[in-house]
């Protein structure tokens, strides 16, 4: 498969999680990717967890509901190693749907609510710190050509 060239931040789709231009930033420090998420509580094999991001009103303060998932042991960026949970979904990025891995985490603090990490970006993806939103403006063109007059 050719790669992509991707700038170092995008929007996203996450068709299952029914969420659509989502900020997320491209990150080739991180291997794993993570997706921001608060309220998680596990309960009678069901995890349950609620999306924020305060540029979408629209999902912010989502609830979640995943029936499969697993406990991973992520080491963030300061060397601290933290127990998540991990959801497997799907991504739209420049027209096409790839699988990805999510760590449910606390992103409050940071800027944006999605981290894509070089486990989901190895293979498809090369990554040019000069540009942004390159996925998201194709998708913007698509859309505004494909509107007939």
């Amino acid at each position: 498969m050719e790669k992509i060239v991707i700038g170092r931040f995008d929007k996203a789709d996450f068709p299952a999680l029914k969420l659509n231009d989502i900020a997320v930033k491209i990150d080739t420090g991180a291997y794993t990717s993570s997706i921001h998420c608060e309220n998680i509580i596990e309960k009678d094999n069901v995890l349950h967890c609620t999306f924020f991001d305060e540029e979408h009103p629209h999902y912010n303060g989502k609830k979640f509901e995943f029936e499969d998932y697993d406990i991973v042991f992520v080491r963030s960026s300061n060397g601290l190693i933290q127990k998540r949970y991990q959801v497997q979904s799907n991504i739209k990025l420049f027209g096409k749907v790839f699988k990805i891995s999510l760590s449910l985490s606390d992103r409050q603090e940071m800027r944006f609510p999605v981290l894509i990490g070089r486990k989901f970006l190895t293979k498809k993806f090369i990554v040019d710190t000069e540009l942004i939103d390159v996925s998201f403006n194709k998708k913007l063109n698509e859309n505004k050509n494909s509107i007939q007059e």
